[in-house]
Protein backbone atom coordinates (compact mmCIF):
# COMPACT_ATOMS: atom_id res chain seq x y z
CA UNK A 1 0.00 0.00 0.00
CA UNK A 2 2.85 2.39 0.87
CA UNK A 3 4.47 1.83 -2.54
CA UNK A 4 1.15 2.52 -4.31
CA UNK A 5 0.74 5.80 -2.39
CA UNK A 6 4.30 6.86 -3.29
CA UNK A 7 3.69 6.05 -6.96
CA UNK A 8 0.51 8.13 -6.85
CA UNK A 9 2.43 11.07 -5.39
CA UNK A 10 4.99 10.87 -8.21
CA UNK A 11 2.29 10.82 -10.86
CA UNK A 12 0.54 13.75 -9.17
CA UNK A 13 3.78 15.72 -9.15
CA UNK A 14 4.44 15.03 -12.83
CA UNK A 15 0.89 16.00 -13.73
CA UNK A 16 1.50 19.46 -12.23
CA UNK A 17 4.64 20.07 -14.33
CA UNK A 18 4.22 21.72 -17.71
CA UNK A 19 6.66 22.98 -20.31
CA UNK A 20 6.76 26.70 -21.07
CA UNK A 21 8.19 28.04 -24.30
CA UNK A 22 7.73 26.78 -27.83
CA UNK A 23 11.25 25.83 -28.93
CA UNK A 24 12.31 22.77 -27.01
CA UNK A 25 15.93 21.69 -27.37
CA UNK A 26 16.97 18.12 -27.95
CA UNK A 27 19.17 16.64 -25.25
CA UNK A 28 21.94 14.06 -25.58
CA UNK A 29 23.79 12.71 -22.54
CA UNK A 30 26.97 10.87 -23.50
CA UNK A 31 29.12 9.07 -20.94
CA UNK A 32 32.28 7.00 -21.09
CA UNK A 33 33.14 4.28 -18.59
CA UNK A 34 36.33 4.57 -16.47
CA UNK A 35 37.85 7.37 -18.57
CA UNK A 36 40.24 9.44 -16.47
CA UNK A 37 40.38 13.24 -16.31
CA UNK A 38 43.66 13.10 -18.22
CA UNK A 39 42.41 10.71 -20.90
CA UNK A 40 41.65 13.37 -23.52
CA UNK A 41 43.75 15.43 -25.88
CA UNK A 42 42.24 18.71 -24.65
CA UNK A 43 43.31 17.93 -21.07
CA UNK A 44 46.88 17.48 -22.22
CA UNK A 45 47.37 13.78 -22.87
CA UNK A 46 50.72 13.39 -24.71
CA UNK A 47 49.64 10.57 -27.06
CA UNK A 48 45.91 9.88 -26.97
CA UNK A 49 43.98 11.22 -29.97
CA UNK A 50 40.47 12.55 -29.22
CA UNK A 51 39.83 15.15 -31.94
CA UNK A 52 36.02 15.15 -31.56
CA UNK A 53 36.13 15.77 -27.82
CA UNK A 54 38.86 18.36 -28.35
CA UNK A 55 36.61 20.19 -30.81
CA UNK A 56 33.68 20.07 -28.38
CA UNK A 57 35.91 21.57 -25.68
CA UNK A 58 36.97 24.32 -28.10
CA UNK A 59 33.55 25.13 -29.54
CA UNK A 60 31.43 24.54 -26.44
CA UNK A 61 31.77 24.59 -22.67
CA UNK A 62 34.83 23.01 -21.07
CA UNK A 63 34.42 22.16 -17.39
CA UNK A 64 37.78 22.09 -15.63
CA UNK A 65 36.29 20.77 -12.37
CA UNK A 66 33.58 18.35 -13.43
CA UNK A 67 32.80 15.53 -10.99
CA UNK A 68 31.09 12.18 -11.18
CA UNK A 69 28.66 11.88 -8.26
CA UNK A 70 30.52 8.79 -7.09
CA UNK A 71 33.87 7.08 -7.51
CA UNK A 72 32.29 4.26 -9.51
CA UNK A 73 29.77 3.49 -12.23
CA UNK A 74 26.23 2.62 -11.08
CA UNK A 75 25.86 5.38 -8.45
CA UNK A 76 27.01 8.08 -10.87
CA UNK A 77 24.55 6.89 -13.50
CA UNK A 78 21.69 7.05 -11.03
CA UNK A 79 22.58 10.66 -10.22
CA UNK A 80 22.17 11.62 -13.88
CA UNK A 81 18.63 10.25 -13.99
CA UNK A 82 17.52 11.75 -10.66
CA UNK A 83 19.56 14.85 -9.80
CA UNK A 84 20.21 13.31 -6.39
CA UNK A 85 23.15 11.84 -4.55
CA UNK A 86 23.05 8.07 -5.18
CA UNK A 87 23.02 7.24 -1.46
CA UNK A 88 19.58 8.85 -1.24
CA UNK A 89 18.04 6.11 -3.38
CA UNK A 90 20.22 3.11 -2.58
CA UNK A 91 22.57 2.78 -5.55
CA UNK A 92 25.70 2.86 -3.45
CA UNK A 93 27.92 0.47 -5.40
CA UNK A 94 28.07 -1.38 -8.72
CA UNK A 95 25.21 -3.87 -8.94
CA UNK A 96 23.77 -2.67 -5.68
CA UNK A 97 20.40 -0.94 -5.63
CA UNK A 98 18.27 0.26 -8.51
CA UNK A 99 16.23 3.19 -9.75
CA UNK A 100 13.38 2.70 -7.31
CA UNK A 101 9.82 3.21 -8.64
CA UNK A 102 9.47 6.10 -6.18
CA UNK A 103 12.25 8.08 -7.85
CA UNK A 104 11.22 10.79 -10.32
CA UNK A 105 13.47 10.34 -13.34
CA UNK A 106 14.44 12.83 -16.02
CA UNK A 107 12.83 10.51 -18.59
CA UNK A 108 9.49 10.66 -16.76
CA UNK A 109 9.42 14.44 -16.64
CA UNK A 110 10.48 14.89 -20.26
CA UNK A 111 7.95 12.34 -21.52
CA UNK A 112 5.22 14.24 -19.67
CA UNK A 113 6.33 17.30 -21.63
CA UNK A 114 6.16 15.77 -25.10
CA UNK A 115 9.67 14.34 -25.45
CA UNK A 116 10.53 10.92 -26.77
CA UNK A 117 13.28 9.14 -24.85
CA UNK A 118 15.95 6.62 -25.76
CA UNK A 119 18.80 4.90 -23.92
CA UNK A 120 21.73 3.20 -25.67
CA UNK A 121 24.71 1.29 -24.30
CA UNK A 122 25.30 0.60 -20.64
CA UNK A 123 22.37 0.69 -18.17
CA UNK A 124 23.71 -0.63 -14.83
CA UNK A 125 20.87 0.69 -12.66
CA UNK A 126 19.04 -2.59 -12.13
CA UNK A 127 18.65 -5.97 -13.78
CA UNK A 128 17.28 -6.38 -17.31
CA UNK A 129 16.07 -9.93 -16.79
CA UNK A 130 14.58 -11.76 -13.83
CA UNK A 131 16.39 -14.95 -14.80
CA UNK A 132 19.12 -15.90 -12.34
CA UNK A 133 22.51 -16.14 -14.02
CA UNK A 134 21.32 -14.61 -17.26
CA UNK A 135 24.02 -11.92 -17.15
CA UNK A 136 27.48 -11.47 -15.63
CA UNK A 137 26.00 -10.58 -12.25
CA UNK A 138 27.38 -10.42 -8.75
CA UNK A 139 26.26 -8.86 -5.47
CA UNK A 140 22.59 -8.01 -5.08
CA UNK A 141 21.90 -8.46 -8.80
CA UNK A 142 23.03 -12.08 -8.59
CA UNK A 143 21.24 -12.94 -5.37
CA UNK A 144 17.93 -11.26 -6.15
CA UNK A 145 17.49 -10.35 -9.85
CA UNK A 146 13.70 -10.13 -9.48
CA UNK A 147 13.88 -7.61 -6.63
CA UNK A 148 16.27 -5.43 -8.63
CA UNK A 149 14.51 -5.81 -11.97
CA UNK A 150 14.56 -2.28 -13.32
CA UNK A 151 14.86 -2.12 -17.12
CA UNK A 152 14.70 1.23 -18.92
CA UNK A 153 11.37 0.35 -20.53
CA UNK A 154 9.87 0.48 -17.02
CA UNK A 155 11.42 3.90 -16.34
CA UNK A 156 9.77 5.85 -19.16
CA UNK A 157 12.37 5.07 -21.82
CA UNK A 158 10.61 4.68 -25.18
CA UNK A 159 13.40 2.92 -27.02
CA UNK A 160 16.51 1.20 -25.76
CA UNK A 161 19.46 -0.94 -26.72
CA UNK A 162 21.15 -1.75 -23.44
CA UNK A 163 23.37 -4.12 -21.51
CA UNK A 164 23.16 -4.69 -17.79
CA UNK A 165 26.84 -3.89 -17.29
CA UNK A 166 30.20 -4.26 -19.05
CA UNK A 167 31.04 -5.85 -22.41
CA UNK A 168 34.30 -6.02 -24.39
CA UNK A 169 35.05 -2.80 -26.25
CA UNK A 170 35.53 -4.79 -29.49
CA UNK A 171 33.19 -7.60 -30.55
CA UNK A 172 31.05 -7.02 -27.44
CA UNK A 173 29.28 -10.40 -27.51
CA UNK A 174 32.45 -12.51 -27.76
CA UNK A 175 34.47 -13.62 -24.75
CA UNK A 176 37.99 -12.27 -25.42
CA UNK A 177 39.49 -15.22 -23.54
CA UNK A 178 37.61 -17.80 -25.61
CA UNK A 179 36.40 -16.78 -29.07
CA UNK A 180 34.08 -19.79 -29.18
CA UNK A 181 32.05 -18.52 -26.21
CA UNK A 182 29.66 -15.61 -25.86
CA UNK A 183 30.62 -13.01 -23.31
CA UNK A 184 27.40 -13.33 -21.31
CA UNK A 185 26.10 -9.77 -21.20
CA UNK A 186 23.41 -9.36 -23.84
CA UNK A 187 21.99 -6.28 -25.51
CA UNK A 188 18.29 -5.96 -24.68
CA UNK A 189 15.72 -3.91 -26.59
CA UNK A 190 12.69 -4.91 -24.52
CA UNK A 191 11.44 -7.45 -22.03
CA UNK A 192 12.97 -10.79 -23.00
CA UNK A 193 14.10 -9.39 -26.36
CA UNK A 194 17.82 -9.67 -27.08
CA UNK A 195 19.52 -8.19 -30.14
CA UNK A 196 21.48 -10.61 -32.31
CA UNK A 197 22.38 -8.55 -35.40
CA UNK A 198 25.15 -6.02 -36.08
CA UNK A 199 27.14 -6.79 -32.93
CA UNK A 200 30.64 -7.16 -34.40
CA UNK A 201 33.50 -4.69 -34.32
CA UNK A 202 33.82 -1.55 -32.22
CA UNK A 203 31.25 -1.47 -29.44
CA UNK A 204 30.92 2.33 -29.54
CA UNK A 205 29.98 2.07 -33.21
CA UNK A 206 27.50 -0.71 -32.40
CA UNK A 207 25.85 1.61 -29.86
CA UNK A 208 25.81 4.64 -32.15
CA UNK A 209 24.27 2.54 -34.94
CA UNK A 210 21.18 2.22 -32.71
CA UNK A 211 21.10 5.76 -31.35
CA UNK A 212 21.29 7.60 -34.69
CA UNK A 213 18.11 6.09 -36.23
CA UNK A 214 16.19 7.11 -33.08
CA UNK A 215 17.54 10.65 -33.42
CA UNK A 216 16.71 10.76 -37.13
CA UNK A 217 13.13 9.56 -36.62
CA UNK A 218 12.63 12.12 -33.88
CA UNK A 219 13.98 14.93 -36.05
CA UNK A 220 11.85 13.92 -39.03
CA UNK A 221 8.72 13.90 -36.90
CA UNK A 222 9.68 17.20 -35.21
CA UNK A 223 9.59 15.49 -31.82
CA UNK A 224 12.04 16.76 -29.19
CA UNK A 225 14.13 13.94 -27.78
CA UNK A 226 16.37 12.83 -24.94
CA UNK A 227 19.03 10.35 -26.07
CA UNK A 228 21.19 8.80 -23.38
CA UNK A 229 24.30 7.27 -24.99
CA UNK A 230 26.48 5.49 -22.44
CA UNK A 231 29.56 3.89 -23.94
CA UNK A 232 31.33 0.93 -22.31
CA UNK A 233 34.69 2.34 -23.34
CA UNK A 234 37.30 2.16 -21.83
CA UNK A 235 36.04 -0.29 -19.17
CA UNK A 236 37.62 -3.75 -19.18
CA UNK A 237 37.69 -5.97 -21.19
CA UNK A 238 39.62 -3.36 -23.17
CA UNK A 239 40.20 -4.34 -26.79
CA UNK A 240 41.07 -2.06 -29.69
CA UNK A 241 40.49 -2.82 -33.34
CA UNK A 242 43.52 -2.97 -35.65
CA UNK A 243 42.56 0.23 -37.46
CA UNK A 244 42.44 2.20 -34.21
CA UNK A 245 45.61 0.61 -32.80
CA UNK A 246 47.64 1.72 -35.82
CA UNK A 247 48.43 5.27 -34.51
CA UNK A 248 49.75 3.71 -31.30
CA UNK A 249 51.66 0.75 -32.80
CA UNK A 250 54.97 1.86 -31.23
CA UNK A 251 53.49 1.55 -27.72
CA UNK A 252 53.11 -1.56 -25.51
CA UNK A 253 49.90 -3.53 -26.15
CA UNK A 254 47.97 -2.35 -23.05
CA UNK A 255 48.37 1.27 -24.18
CA UNK A 256 47.55 0.36 -27.79
CA UNK A 257 44.23 -1.22 -26.86
CA UNK A 258 43.26 1.43 -24.30
CA UNK A 259 43.99 4.41 -26.55
CA UNK A 260 42.50 2.65 -29.58
CA UNK A 261 39.10 2.08 -28.00
CA UNK A 262 38.98 5.69 -26.78
CA UNK A 263 39.87 7.01 -30.24
CA UNK A 264 37.17 4.76 -31.71
CA UNK A 265 34.62 6.14 -29.23
CA UNK A 266 35.73 9.67 -30.05
CA UNK A 267 35.12 8.93 -33.74
CA UNK A 268 31.51 8.05 -32.92
CA UNK A 269 31.03 11.35 -31.10
CA UNK A 270 32.17 13.09 -34.26
CA UNK A 271 29.78 10.93 -36.23
CA UNK A 272 26.96 11.97 -33.90
CA UNK A 273 27.68 15.65 -34.41
CA UNK A 274 27.85 15.21 -38.19
CA UNK A 275 24.44 13.54 -38.18
CA UNK A 276 22.93 16.41 -36.19
CA UNK A 277 24.31 18.82 -38.80
CA UNK A 278 22.89 16.73 -41.63
CA UNK A 279 19.47 16.66 -39.98
CA UNK A 280 19.59 20.43 -39.41
CA UNK A 281 19.11 20.15 -35.65
CA UNK A 282 22.64 20.76 -34.33
CA UNK A 283 21.94 24.33 -33.16
CA UNK A 284 18.97 23.22 -31.09
CA UNK A 285 20.63 20.18 -29.53
CA UNK A 286 22.66 20.16 -26.34
CA UNK A 287 25.26 17.39 -26.07
CA UNK A 288 26.82 16.63 -22.71
CA UNK A 289 29.81 14.36 -22.24
CA UNK A 290 31.56 13.06 -19.14
CA UNK A 291 32.99 9.90 -17.60
CA UNK A 292 31.33 7.95 -14.79
CA UNK A 293 34.46 7.98 -12.58
CA UNK A 294 38.24 8.15 -12.77
CA UNK A 295 40.58 5.69 -14.51
CA UNK A 296 40.57 2.10 -13.32
CA UNK A 297 43.63 0.64 -11.65
CA UNK A 298 41.87 -2.65 -10.89
CA UNK A 299 43.44 -6.00 -11.75
CA UNK A 300 41.36 -6.69 -14.87
CA UNK A 301 42.02 -3.26 -16.45
CA UNK A 302 45.11 -2.24 -18.47
CA UNK A 303 45.90 0.26 -15.68
CA UNK A 304 47.19 2.85 -18.12
CA UNK A 305 44.35 5.38 -17.76
CA UNK A 306 45.40 8.87 -16.69
CA UNK A 307 44.01 11.09 -13.95
CA UNK A 308 46.13 13.91 -15.36
CA UNK A 309 48.32 14.31 -12.31
CA UNK A 310 45.45 14.12 -9.83
CA UNK A 311 45.70 11.86 -6.80
CA UNK A 312 43.73 8.60 -6.78
CA UNK A 313 41.72 6.61 -9.32
CA UNK A 314 38.40 4.76 -9.60
CA UNK A 315 36.93 3.85 -6.16
CA UNK A 316 38.82 6.73 -4.52
CA UNK A 317 37.26 10.05 -3.53
CA UNK A 318 40.51 11.83 -4.06
CA UNK A 319 40.32 14.03 -7.15
CA UNK A 320 41.57 11.30 -9.49
CA UNK A 321 38.62 9.10 -8.62
CA UNK A 322 35.85 11.66 -9.11
CA UNK A 323 37.12 14.53 -11.26
CA UNK A 324 36.39 13.53 -14.85
CA UNK A 325 36.39 14.97 -18.39
CA UNK A 326 33.36 17.20 -18.84
CA UNK A 327 32.24 19.14 -21.92
CA UNK A 328 28.97 20.43 -23.29
CA UNK A 329 27.95 21.99 -26.60
CA UNK A 330 24.74 23.74 -27.64
CA UNK A 331 25.66 25.77 -30.74
CA UNK A 332 22.50 27.83 -31.06
CA UNK A 333 22.47 28.85 -27.41
CA UNK A 334 25.88 28.66 -25.76
CA UNK A 335 29.13 30.33 -26.80
CA UNK A 336 32.57 28.80 -26.17
CA UNK A 337 33.38 29.07 -22.50
CA UNK A 338 35.55 27.60 -19.75
CA UNK A 339 33.79 26.89 -16.45
CA UNK A 340 36.15 26.58 -13.49
CA UNK A 341 33.46 26.19 -10.83
CA UNK A 342 32.84 22.66 -9.46
CA UNK A 343 30.04 20.84 -11.30
CA UNK A 344 28.69 17.31 -10.90
CA UNK A 345 26.57 14.74 -12.72
CA UNK A 346 23.70 15.40 -10.28
CA UNK A 347 23.49 18.84 -11.93
CA UNK A 348 22.24 17.39 -15.23
CA UNK A 349 18.67 16.96 -13.99
CA UNK A 350 18.10 20.51 -12.64
CA UNK A 351 20.05 22.05 -15.53
CA UNK A 352 17.88 20.39 -18.17
CA UNK A 353 14.69 21.36 -16.37
CA UNK A 354 15.92 24.93 -15.99
CA UNK A 355 16.76 25.10 -19.70
CA UNK A 356 13.19 23.99 -20.46
CA UNK A 357 11.65 26.29 -17.85
CA UNK A 358 10.24 23.32 -15.94
CA UNK A 359 10.19 23.68 -12.14
CA UNK A 360 11.85 21.05 -9.97
CA UNK A 361 9.34 18.87 -8.11
CA UNK A 362 8.83 20.57 -4.75
CA UNK A 363 8.57 17.43 -2.63
CA UNK A 364 12.02 16.03 -3.48
CA UNK A 365 15.47 16.86 -2.10
CA UNK A 366 17.92 17.57 -4.93
CA UNK A 367 21.69 17.59 -4.54
CA UNK A 368 22.35 19.06 -7.98
CA UNK A 369 21.88 22.64 -9.06
CA UNK A 370 21.24 24.24 -12.44
CA UNK A 371 24.38 25.00 -14.42
CA UNK A 372 22.57 27.36 -16.78
CA UNK A 373 23.96 30.51 -15.07
CA UNK A 374 27.46 29.09 -15.47
CA UNK A 375 27.22 27.99 -19.09
CA UNK A 376 25.67 31.30 -20.12
CA UNK A 377 28.47 33.19 -18.37
CA UNK A 378 26.21 34.90 -15.85
CA UNK A 379 27.86 33.21 -12.87
CA UNK A 380 31.35 31.95 -11.99
CA UNK A 381 31.07 30.93 -8.33
CA UNK A 382 29.10 27.97 -7.00
CA UNK A 383 27.24 28.54 -3.74
CA UNK A 384 25.82 25.02 -3.33
CA UNK A 385 28.52 22.62 -2.15
CA UNK A 386 28.79 19.08 -3.50
CA UNK A 387 28.73 16.11 -1.13
CA UNK A 388 30.11 12.62 -1.75
CA UNK A 389 29.86 9.38 0.20
CA UNK A 390 32.01 6.33 -0.40
CA UNK A 391 32.67 2.85 1.00
CA UNK A 392 29.33 2.40 2.78
CA UNK A 393 29.44 6.05 3.89
CA UNK A 394 32.68 5.52 5.84
CA UNK A 395 34.29 8.16 3.64
CA UNK A 396 32.86 11.62 2.99
CA UNK A 397 33.76 14.64 0.89
CA UNK A 398 32.42 18.18 0.86
CA UNK A 399 33.49 20.34 -2.09
CA UNK A 400 32.79 24.06 -1.99
CA UNK A 401 33.87 26.57 -4.62
CA UNK A 402 37.42 26.79 -3.27
CA UNK A 403 37.94 24.17 -0.56
CA UNK A 404 37.58 20.41 -0.30
CA UNK A 405 37.01 18.57 2.97
CA UNK A 406 37.93 14.88 2.86
CA UNK A 407 37.11 12.56 5.76
CA UNK A 408 38.19 8.92 5.95
CA UNK A 409 38.52 6.48 8.85
CA UNK A 410 42.17 7.47 9.14
CA UNK A 411 42.12 11.24 8.78
CA UNK A 412 40.28 14.51 8.19
CA UNK A 413 41.91 16.86 5.71
CA UNK A 414 41.19 20.20 4.10
CA UNK A 415 42.55 21.21 0.70
CA UNK A 416 42.54 24.48 -1.20
CA UNK A 417 41.49 22.55 -4.24
CA UNK A 418 41.70 25.52 -6.61
CA UNK A 419 45.41 26.03 -5.92
CA UNK A 420 46.18 22.42 -5.00
CA UNK A 421 44.22 20.04 -7.26
CA UNK A 422 46.77 17.28 -6.57
CA UNK A 423 45.80 17.38 -2.86
CA UNK A 424 49.36 17.65 -1.58
CA UNK A 425 48.90 20.22 1.19
CA UNK A 426 46.52 19.78 4.12
CA UNK A 427 45.50 23.33 5.14
CA UNK A 428 43.21 22.36 8.04
CA UNK A 429 45.40 24.09 10.62
CA UNK A 430 45.81 27.15 8.44
CA UNK A 431 42.05 27.68 8.02
CA UNK A 432 40.37 26.32 11.18
CA UNK A 433 37.20 28.39 10.68
CA UNK A 434 36.75 27.03 7.16
CA UNK A 435 37.38 23.53 8.46
CA UNK A 436 34.82 23.85 11.25
CA UNK A 437 32.09 25.26 9.01
CA UNK A 438 32.61 22.66 6.30
CA UNK A 439 32.50 19.83 8.84
CA UNK A 440 29.23 21.21 10.16
CA UNK A 441 27.71 21.53 6.69
CA UNK A 442 28.88 18.07 5.65
CA UNK A 443 27.51 16.48 8.82
CA UNK A 444 24.09 18.05 8.28
CA UNK A 445 23.96 16.96 4.64
CA UNK A 446 25.18 13.46 5.44
CA UNK A 447 22.49 12.98 8.10
CA UNK A 448 19.78 13.88 5.59
CA UNK A 449 21.17 11.59 2.89
CA UNK A 450 21.45 8.59 5.21
CA UNK A 451 17.94 9.21 6.49
CA UNK A 452 16.71 8.91 2.90
CA UNK A 453 18.83 5.78 2.43
CA UNK A 454 17.24 4.16 5.48
CA UNK A 455 13.82 4.61 3.85
CA UNK A 456 14.84 2.68 0.70
CA UNK A 457 13.44 -0.88 0.68
CA UNK A 458 15.85 -3.75 1.42
CA UNK A 459 18.63 -1.53 2.75
CA UNK A 460 20.84 -3.18 5.36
Amino acid sequence: MKKIIRKFLILSTLASISLKGAERPNIILCMSDDQGWGDTGYNGHPRLKTPSLDLMAKEGVKFTRFYSAAAMCSPTRGSCYTGRNPYRFGITYAMKGMLEPTEITITSILKKNGYTTGHYGKWHMGTLSKTLGDQKRWGEFLNNPTRYYCPPWERDVDECFVTESKVPTWDPMIDPEDADKTYGNDYFTGEGVKESQNLKGDDSRVIMDRALPFIKRSAESSTPFLAVIWFHTPHAPVIGGDKYREPYKDLPEPEQHYYACLTAMDEQIGRLRNELDTLGIADNTMIWFCSDNGPSKQKESPRVGSAGGLKGAKLSINEGGIRVPGVMIWPGKIKPLIVDAPCVTSDYFPTILDALDIPLPSNVTYDGTSLMPFITGEKTTREKAIGFLNKDANESVWIADRYKLLITKKSTKLFDIKDDPAEKRNVAKKYPEVMTQMQKDLSSWRTGVLKDLDAVPNQK
